[in-house]
């Protein structure tokens, strides 16, 4: 079977089956609109490191807040990080506003529509750069993420270990992609992926490829792709700090703009580390909780103890700025930091 074939049995099969998905225009639609590289490159952003199911909500709110370039150029730094809190990732944000102020700011409000330009904006990587290229430019660009990588290693039984087989993996999806409709047809195998060729439990009777997928024909689809084994996640640990004037005002910092959660709203706290500091932002009488705060990130999982105070109005923040409880949304807090008010809530009596 030649490569035209794959691509048009897939294309076939995607007119038919293509998700519904906020940012996408519908195969096939009557639509006189062109797909609009905002729209795509917001939503690829989202996409890294984060589920379909996940990003969908944030979109909406995204493009019902700032349904421009332009309007997110002109954004504070703290509403996009506030509407971002939860998404995680956090660098993404801020390389989300630099780069829409580039894009405002030096290039018109117009994404450019050259692979080699998008490479020159913060935060797109070579697979973001290939998706708006193909997405909204209609350029036959290689576009591979994970679904892309698990159809690819099946279809033909590549057996490496991912970390081996990706320049394989690339070669093969490149060999696929055709000069017309590369953009649907990108969309499709990531479809394919989501919705046929799952990781545990592919649908290979709904497969448009079934027929000549060699791993399904070497009875080994469930295997692949194979992955190295990862380093078991070491543990931090630290504490953190919720304090509630007796006004209900709550003790709040901005984060630093680097580092992990950076420039993200938060309760002030200790270092993360193996032997954290014990350095509570104020002079108070702390209260340790008997329950754990617990998250885990990319690399490592945190455990902080708890400590919660309430102070009269007089008491100065050496770190941190009191809220007004009008002013306090539990939803511009990174996830972390929810758990901490979630914890701390029965503590001041507030359920």
């Amino acid at each position: 079977m030649c490569e035209y074939d794959y691509s048009a049995n897939l294309l076939c099969w995607y007119d038919n089956n293509a998700r519904t998905l906020p940012w996408r225009i519908a195969p096939n639609s009557v639509s006189a609109l062109p797909p609009d590289p905002y729209r795509i490159w917001l939503s690829e952003i989202m996409l890294q490191q984060t589920t379909v199911v996940t990003v969908k909500d944030y979109f909406n709110r995204f493009i019902e807040r700032w349904p421009t370039v332009h309007e997110l150029a002109a954004a504070n730094d703290s509403d996009v990080m506030a509407q971002w809190a939860g998404l995680g990732y956090y660098a993404r944000a801020r390389n989300l506003l630099k780069c829409a102020r580039i894009i405002a700011h030096d290039h018109g409000g117009q994404f450019p529509n050259s692979h080699a330009a998008l490479l020159k904006l913060p935060g797109i990587g070579p697979y973001t750069a290939a998706a708006i290229s193909a997405i909204a430019f209609d350029q036959p660009q290689t576009v591979v993420d994970g679904n892309v990588e698990r159809v690819m290693a099946r279809v033909f039984a590549i057996q490496e270990t991912l970390d081996i087989a990706k320049p394989e993996i690339y070669s093969k999806a490149a060999i696929l992609t055709p000069p017309i409709r590369p953009g649907d047809h990108a969309q499709a195998v990531m479809d394919l992926g989501a919705t046929i060729c799952t990781p545990k439990s592919p649908k290979c009777e709904n497969c448009p490829w079934a027929l000549h997928c060699k791993s399904k024909q070497l009875g080994i689809a469930h295997d692949l792709p194979r992955k190295r084994a990862k380093p078991a996640k070491p543990t931090r640990i630290g504490y953190i700090y919720v304090a509630r004037r007796t006004d209900g005002a709550w003790l709040l910092e901005r984060r630093p703009q680097k580092g992990l959660l950076g420039g993200m709203l938060g309760w002030p706290g200790s270092d993360w580390s193996a032997k954290p500091k014990d350095t509570p932002p104020i002079s108070a009488n702390w209260t340790l909780a008997n329950s754990e705060i617990k998250h885990t990130f990319t690399h490592f999982h945190l455990r902080l103890t708890l400590c919660t105070s309430t102070v009269e109005m007089d008491v100065t923040a050496q770190i941190g700025t009191f809220v007004p409880t009008t002013d306090f949304n539990r939803t511009d807090l990174p996830t972390v930091m929810r758990k901490a008010y979630d914890a701390a809530r029965p503590i001041f009596r507030l359920d």
